[in-house]
């Protein structure tokens, strides 16, 4: 329990950058919106970058490295990392975008040092796939309890600590969120203790563990289809706060509707945990996104101006969101035992550095797409938008989830992994 409790400290720092970063490029710092993008897509870039190689070195040194003991030494430096990205940037223009991109690049490289070592440590917990899903389903839980905080808190705390502009409350609340998050870990850490592994055989090689993981049939189809969903949600949750401010012309509507969204995550995560159970992870995935591709079908045949009705079109979709994750995260620990039967190494860490260099992408794709969408329409912030760019920003809403949640169902209907449990594998003896 107290390791899951770990994701809420990652999630403070995530869902952060996830919900309010672009948004804060855009309306606090008034940096365009496709310079803004391309910058979120060069950080995230390098953030699958950073987590691959992250990746790469906890299997190399698997047997030598005290997962614990990174926590613990990585919490301060990731904290401050986290402030900077928020810190009101040096001059303008250039160097304004040149000061943020930097702050961005330098928070990725610590996220992934210190993230990719605890993902890895999901693998050793059990080898048990019902109880990796129970873990799963509790850092989701741990996960989601952070993205309410903070939707509700990032902009009233911020400036109830710094009462000053919008720009000074986003970094008020970094540092609050920053000091909260490092003390957990660290906390994570120093309890944390490593538990007997059965030495396994690893690829000599980054070119050996890359063919592995090629050859790893569970694991390829699931990350096209995390991919494809990651792009999906991301441009919907990115969307949020700027359909509020622009459409409905509610902002701090927007930031309700975004705790709202994690308030029934919350209830919805036991719900498609026990459902999980009964017909499996890959029929999961299928009914989730299948009624993710109908929320979205009605939300484009139905022109919505009103407050509530978004309200509720987000939580829906919230539903559908939160069962993706789930089955991902818990499938992605399985796939590992499967290509070891598959190609006889075991690449744990390369694994979950693949999956989060890949992740990244998406997000970054997701972020450009989104971006670039929405300044080819004419979108400029903070001035009032023409009925065609609302138009426009409306219609990448809804089409470019649809398409991409389509494709991720291609995807999972090509993973051999369905509702039996993972690959048994015989202990090698000590």
């Amino acid at each position: 329990m107290l390791f899951a409790f770990g994701d809420f400290a990652f999630n403070l720092f995530w869902q952060s950058v996830m919900l309010f970063l672009l948004f804060y490029y855009t309306d606090a710092l008034d940096i365009p919106i496709g310079v803004a993008a391309t910058t979120y897509l060069v950080a995230s870039v390098w953030d699958g970058i950073a987590n691959f190689a992250a990746g790469v070195l906890v299997d190399r040194r698997h047997s030598s490295l005290r997962f614990g003991a990174i926590l613990v030494a990585g919490a301060v430096p990731f904290g401050l990392c986290f402030g900077l990205i928020y810190m009101p940037p040096i001059g303008s223009g250039a160097l304004l975008v040149a000061s943020v991109l930097g702050a961005h690049l330098l928070f990725r490289t610590a996220y992934a040092a210190v993230n990719v070592p605890y993902l890895a440590m999901t693998a050793r917990i059990s080898a048990d796939p019902g109880d990796r899903a129970f873990v799963a389903g509790m850092r989701m839980l741990f996960g989601t309890a952070a993205a309410v905080l903070v939707a509700l808190c990032t902009v009233p705390v911020g400036r109830w600590l710094t009462g000053s502009t919008a720009s000074q409350a986003y970094f008020g609340a970094a540092i609050l969120f920053a000091t909260v998050g490092a003390i957990i870990l660290m906390i994570v850490g120093l309890t944390y203790r490593e538990c007997t592994l059965i030495e396994r055989p690893i690829p000599r090689s980054v070119k050996a563990a890359l063919v592995s993981l090629a050859g790893n049939r569970a694991y390829v189809t699931l990350s096209a289809a995390m991919m494809a969903m990651i792009v999906a949600i991301t441009v919907l949750n990115k969307s949020v706060l700027y359909y509020f401010k622009y459409l409905l012309n509610d902002p701090e509507a927007g930031q309700l509707a975004l705790a709202s969204m994690g308030i029934v995550s919350g209830i919805a995560i036991p719900l498609w945990m026990l459902l999980g159970r009964v017909i499996g992870m890959r029929a999961l995935w299928l009914i989730a996104a299948g009624l993710g591709m109908i929320g979205l079908l009605l939300f484009g045949a139905v022109d919505v101006h009103r407050t509530g009705l978004m309200q509720i079109f987000l939580i829906g979709m919230q539903v559908m969101i939160v069962g993706l994750n789930f089955v991902f995260w818990a499938m992605l620990p399985n796939t590992i035992e499967y290509g070891e039967q598959a190609t006889g190494f075991h690449v744990e860490g390369t694994v979950f550095g693949v999956a989060a260099l890949l992740q990244r992408i998406a997000i970054g794709l997701a972020t450009a797409i989104l971006g670039w969408s929405f300044w080819s329409v004419g979108f400029v912030p903070n001035v009032e938008q023409s009925s065609a760019t609302l138009s426009g920003m409306r219609t990448t809403v809804v089409v470019v989830p649809l398409v991409f949640l389509a494709l991720s169902c291609v995807a999972m209907l090509l993973n051999p992994l369905g509702r039996e449990s993972a690959p048994k594998l015989e202990a090698e003896p000590a």
